[in-house]
Protein backbone atom coordinates (compact mmCIF):
# COMPACT_ATOMS: atom_id res chain seq x y z
CA UNK A 1 0.00 0.00 0.00
CA UNK A 2 0.93 3.55 -1.01
CA UNK A 3 2.15 6.23 1.32
CA UNK A 4 -1.03 8.49 -0.44
CA UNK A 5 -3.41 5.32 1.09
CA UNK A 6 -2.39 4.94 3.95
CA UNK A 7 -2.50 8.77 4.75
CA UNK A 8 -6.23 8.62 3.03
CA UNK A 9 -7.15 5.80 5.55
CA UNK A 10 -6.05 7.26 8.89
CA UNK A 11 -8.20 10.30 7.87
CA UNK A 12 -11.06 8.29 7.31
CA UNK A 13 -10.89 6.51 10.67
CA UNK A 14 -10.12 9.58 12.29
CA UNK A 15 -13.46 11.21 10.66
CA UNK A 16 -15.29 7.97 12.04
CA UNK A 17 -13.90 8.38 15.56
CA UNK A 18 -15.07 12.05 15.66
CA UNK A 19 -18.82 11.28 14.56
CA UNK A 20 -18.70 8.10 17.31
CA UNK A 21 -17.78 10.37 19.99
CA UNK A 22 -20.29 13.53 18.87
CA UNK A 23 -22.84 11.00 18.75
CA UNK A 24 -22.46 9.87 22.41
CA UNK A 25 -21.29 13.38 23.95
CA UNK A 26 -24.09 15.62 22.84
CA UNK A 27 -27.00 12.99 24.05
CA UNK A 28 -25.43 12.88 27.30
CA UNK A 29 -25.00 16.60 27.86
CA UNK A 30 -28.05 17.30 26.44
CA UNK A 31 -29.44 14.85 29.20
CA UNK A 32 -27.08 16.11 32.03
CA UNK A 33 -28.03 20.10 31.33
CA UNK A 34 -30.92 21.35 33.33
CA UNK A 35 -34.18 21.52 30.99
CA UNK A 36 -35.89 25.57 31.27
CA UNK A 37 -38.69 25.36 33.29
CA UNK A 38 -41.83 25.13 30.82
CA UNK A 39 -43.69 28.24 31.41
CA UNK A 40 -47.82 27.35 33.17
CA UNK A 41 -50.48 28.19 30.93
CA UNK A 42 -52.45 31.12 32.16
CA UNK A 43 -55.45 30.91 33.75
CA UNK A 44 -58.51 31.49 31.68
CA UNK A 45 -60.79 33.99 32.70
CA UNK A 46 -63.67 33.52 34.02
CA UNK A 47 -66.68 33.60 31.50
CA UNK A 48 -68.56 36.91 31.34
CA UNK A 49 -72.45 36.96 31.29
CA UNK A 50 -73.51 38.12 27.73
CA UNK A 51 -76.93 38.86 28.78
CA UNK A 52 -78.40 41.96 27.52
CA UNK A 53 -78.88 43.57 30.90
CA UNK A 54 -82.04 46.10 31.20
CA UNK A 55 -82.63 48.13 34.24
CA UNK A 56 -85.25 46.67 36.17
CA UNK A 57 -86.38 43.83 33.65
CA UNK A 58 -83.63 40.97 34.10
CA UNK A 59 -84.27 39.45 37.39
CA UNK A 60 -84.10 36.53 39.24
CA UNK A 61 -87.94 34.77 38.48
CA UNK A 62 -87.47 35.96 34.62
CA UNK A 63 -85.71 34.93 31.66
CA UNK A 64 -84.34 37.50 29.23
CA UNK A 65 -86.61 36.17 26.58
CA UNK A 66 -89.85 36.97 28.33
CA UNK A 67 -88.79 39.94 29.60
CA UNK A 68 -87.86 41.44 26.19
CA UNK A 69 -91.09 40.10 25.28
CA UNK A 70 -92.86 41.61 27.68
CA UNK A 71 -91.02 45.21 26.68
CA UNK A 72 -92.00 45.11 23.58
CA UNK A 73 -95.27 43.82 24.13
CA UNK A 74 -96.18 46.87 26.19
CA UNK A 75 -94.37 49.75 23.64
CA UNK A 76 -96.61 48.17 20.60
CA UNK A 77 -99.43 48.57 23.01
CA UNK A 78 -98.69 51.52 24.26
CA UNK A 79 -100.75 54.15 21.76
CA UNK A 80 -103.76 51.55 22.06
CA UNK A 81 -103.66 51.61 26.06
CA UNK A 82 -103.37 55.55 25.64
CA UNK A 83 -106.38 55.96 23.95
CA UNK A 84 -108.60 53.34 25.68
CA UNK A 85 -107.81 53.43 29.33
CA UNK A 86 -107.21 57.32 29.64
CA UNK A 87 -109.28 59.94 29.66
CA UNK A 88 -107.33 61.43 26.11
CA UNK A 89 -110.10 60.49 24.09
CA UNK A 90 -112.78 62.89 26.58
CA UNK A 91 -110.15 65.91 26.04
CA UNK A 92 -109.02 65.21 22.69
CA UNK A 93 -112.97 65.53 21.62
CA UNK A 94 -113.44 68.46 23.52
CA UNK A 95 -110.52 69.90 22.03
CA UNK A 96 -111.48 69.23 18.05
CA UNK A 97 -115.56 70.26 18.65
CA UNK A 98 -114.42 73.45 19.92
CA UNK A 99 -111.70 74.34 16.89
CA UNK A 100 -115.22 73.36 14.59
CA UNK A 101 -117.03 75.99 16.70
CA UNK A 102 -114.64 78.39 16.05
CA UNK A 103 -114.82 77.61 12.33
CA UNK A 104 -110.39 77.38 12.43
CA UNK A 105 -110.10 74.64 10.63
CA UNK A 106 -106.38 74.20 10.67
CA UNK A 107 -105.77 76.18 13.81
CA UNK A 108 -104.79 75.14 16.50
CA UNK A 109 -102.96 72.47 14.48
CA UNK A 110 -103.55 68.46 15.38
CA UNK A 111 -99.95 68.47 16.77
CA UNK A 112 -100.85 71.27 19.34
CA UNK A 113 -104.00 69.91 20.41
CA UNK A 114 -102.81 66.37 20.70
CA UNK A 115 -99.94 67.54 22.90
CA UNK A 116 -102.25 69.21 25.06
CA UNK A 117 -104.08 66.53 25.25
CA UNK A 118 -101.31 63.94 26.44
CA UNK A 119 -100.18 66.53 28.75
CA UNK A 120 -103.76 66.82 30.41
CA UNK A 121 -103.84 63.11 30.40
CA UNK A 122 -100.60 62.53 32.41
CA UNK A 123 -101.78 65.56 34.77
CA UNK A 124 -105.16 63.21 35.69
CA UNK A 125 -103.92 60.26 35.71
CA UNK A 126 -100.56 60.84 37.80
CA UNK A 127 -102.26 59.54 40.95
CA UNK A 128 -103.20 56.32 38.79
CA UNK A 129 -99.62 56.15 38.18
CA UNK A 130 -97.90 56.51 41.57
CA UNK A 131 -100.66 53.29 42.76
CA UNK A 132 -99.36 51.16 40.21
CA UNK A 133 -95.63 52.22 40.73
CA UNK A 134 -96.41 50.72 44.56
CA UNK A 135 -98.29 47.85 43.83
CA UNK A 136 -96.53 46.69 40.55
CA UNK A 137 -93.25 48.39 39.85
CA UNK A 138 -91.46 48.60 43.02
CA UNK A 139 -92.15 44.73 43.99
CA UNK A 140 -91.22 43.87 40.24
CA UNK A 141 -88.30 45.38 40.40
CA UNK A 142 -87.18 44.26 44.14
CA UNK A 143 -88.02 40.64 42.32
CA UNK A 144 -90.72 39.67 44.45
CA UNK A 145 -92.66 39.38 41.79
CA UNK A 146 -92.85 38.68 38.71
CA UNK A 147 -92.95 40.58 35.26
CA UNK A 148 -96.73 38.60 34.44
CA UNK A 149 -97.93 39.09 38.19
CA UNK A 150 -96.84 43.05 37.94
CA UNK A 151 -98.73 43.33 34.77
CA UNK A 152 -102.05 41.27 36.81
CA UNK A 153 -101.42 43.89 39.49
CA UNK A 154 -101.06 47.04 37.50
CA UNK A 155 -104.93 46.28 36.06
CA UNK A 156 -106.60 47.08 39.07
CA UNK A 157 -105.62 50.70 39.69
CA UNK A 158 -106.45 51.07 36.46
CA UNK A 159 -109.70 49.37 36.70
CA UNK A 160 -110.81 51.15 39.90
CA UNK A 161 -110.07 54.68 37.69
CA UNK A 162 -112.24 53.19 34.98
CA UNK A 163 -115.00 51.87 36.52
CA UNK A 164 -115.57 55.81 37.86
CA UNK A 165 -116.47 57.09 34.88
CA UNK A 166 -118.50 54.00 33.11
CA UNK A 167 -121.81 54.23 33.34
CA UNK A 168 -123.62 51.00 34.43
CA UNK A 169 -125.56 50.88 31.70
CA UNK A 170 -122.78 50.27 29.29
CA UNK A 171 -121.02 47.90 32.19
CA UNK A 172 -124.15 45.62 31.54
CA UNK A 173 -124.23 45.52 27.93
CA UNK A 174 -120.53 44.13 27.89
CA UNK A 175 -121.56 41.89 30.45
CA UNK A 176 -124.45 40.40 28.75
CA UNK A 177 -122.59 40.38 25.15
CA UNK A 178 -120.06 38.64 27.29
CA UNK A 179 -122.22 35.71 29.00
CA UNK A 180 -120.53 36.56 31.96
CA UNK A 181 -122.31 36.08 35.48
CA UNK A 182 -123.37 39.17 37.43
CA UNK A 183 -120.40 40.35 39.68
CA UNK A 184 -121.37 40.79 43.05
CA UNK A 185 -119.54 44.23 43.37
CA UNK A 186 -117.80 45.99 40.34
CA UNK A 187 -114.11 45.63 41.05
CA UNK A 188 -114.90 41.73 40.04
CA UNK A 189 -115.76 42.82 36.29
CA UNK A 190 -112.75 41.58 33.53
CA UNK A 191 -110.66 43.93 31.69
CA UNK A 192 -112.75 42.71 28.89
CA UNK A 193 -115.76 44.01 29.86
CA UNK A 194 -114.74 46.98 31.31
CA UNK A 195 -112.50 48.97 28.98
CA UNK A 196 -114.69 48.81 25.95
CA UNK A 197 -118.00 50.16 28.11
CA UNK A 198 -115.02 52.92 29.28
CA UNK A 199 -114.38 53.90 25.75
CA UNK A 200 -118.45 54.27 24.88
CA UNK A 201 -119.32 56.06 28.01
CA UNK A 202 -115.90 58.48 27.27
CA UNK A 203 -117.10 58.98 24.00
CA UNK A 204 -120.51 60.18 24.83
CA UNK A 205 -119.53 62.53 27.75
CA UNK A 206 -116.87 63.80 25.11
CA UNK A 207 -119.55 64.88 22.72
CA UNK A 208 -121.90 65.78 25.19
CA UNK A 209 -118.96 68.71 26.65
CA UNK A 210 -118.55 69.45 22.53
CA UNK A 211 -122.41 69.92 21.94
CA UNK A 212 -122.70 72.04 24.88
CA UNK A 213 -119.63 74.31 23.74
CA UNK A 214 -121.06 74.52 20.41
CA UNK A 215 -124.37 76.22 21.50
CA UNK A 216 -123.23 79.65 22.26
CA UNK A 217 -120.96 79.62 18.67
CA UNK A 218 -123.41 78.45 16.73
CA UNK A 219 -125.80 80.99 18.48
CA UNK A 220 -123.39 83.74 16.98
CA UNK A 221 -123.44 82.49 13.91
CA UNK A 222 -127.55 82.66 13.46
CA UNK A 223 -127.51 85.66 14.20
CA UNK A 224 -124.35 87.26 11.80
CA UNK A 225 -126.78 85.12 9.00
CA UNK A 226 -129.46 87.16 9.86
CA UNK A 227 -128.35 90.37 10.17
CA UNK A 228 -126.59 89.88 6.82
CA UNK A 229 -129.58 88.36 4.89
CA UNK A 230 -131.50 91.01 6.72
CA UNK A 231 -129.50 93.87 5.06
CA UNK A 232 -129.22 92.77 1.58
CA UNK A 233 -125.58 91.29 1.94
CA UNK A 234 -126.23 87.88 0.11
CA UNK A 235 -122.99 87.92 -1.56
CA UNK A 236 -120.42 87.96 1.74
CA UNK A 237 -120.68 84.99 3.35
CA UNK A 238 -121.80 84.90 7.15
CA UNK A 239 -118.43 82.94 8.28
CA UNK A 240 -116.06 86.05 7.26
CA UNK A 241 -118.44 88.31 9.88
CA UNK A 242 -118.54 85.72 12.61
CA UNK A 243 -115.01 83.82 12.48
CA UNK A 244 -113.81 87.28 13.80
CA UNK A 245 -116.07 87.47 16.45
CA UNK A 246 -116.40 84.25 17.37
CA UNK A 247 -112.50 84.28 18.18
CA UNK A 248 -112.62 88.12 20.14
CA UNK A 249 -115.50 86.55 22.23
CA UNK A 250 -113.52 82.96 23.03
CA UNK A 251 -110.12 85.07 23.68
CA UNK A 252 -112.38 87.82 26.23
CA UNK A 253 -113.67 85.38 27.83
CA UNK A 254 -110.35 83.67 28.56
CA UNK A 255 -111.68 80.44 27.04
CA UNK A 256 -108.99 78.33 27.22
CA UNK A 257 -109.03 78.49 30.94
CA UNK A 258 -112.88 78.05 30.98
CA UNK A 259 -112.40 74.81 28.58
CA UNK A 260 -109.80 73.06 30.08
CA UNK A 261 -110.57 73.87 33.74
CA UNK A 262 -113.98 72.67 32.88
CA UNK A 263 -112.90 69.63 31.24
CA UNK A 264 -110.27 68.61 34.01
CA UNK A 265 -112.51 69.37 36.65
CA UNK A 266 -115.32 66.81 35.33
CA UNK A 267 -112.77 64.15 36.53
CA UNK A 268 -112.75 65.73 40.27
Amino acid sequence: MSTADTIRAVFLIFAIAICAAALVIVPAAAAASPRPAMPRPAPRPAPQDRTLQIPGMNLRNDSLPWTVMILFTVLTLLPALLLSMTPFVRILIVFHFLRQALGTQTAPTNQTLIGLALFLTYFVMQPVGISIEKVSIEPFQSGSITAWQAVERSADPLRTFMLRYTRQKDLSLFVELAHEPRPSRPGDLSMRVVVPAYIISELKTGFQIGAVLFLPFLVIDLVVAAITTSVGMFQLPPVVISTPLKILLFVVADGWNLIVGSTLKSFY
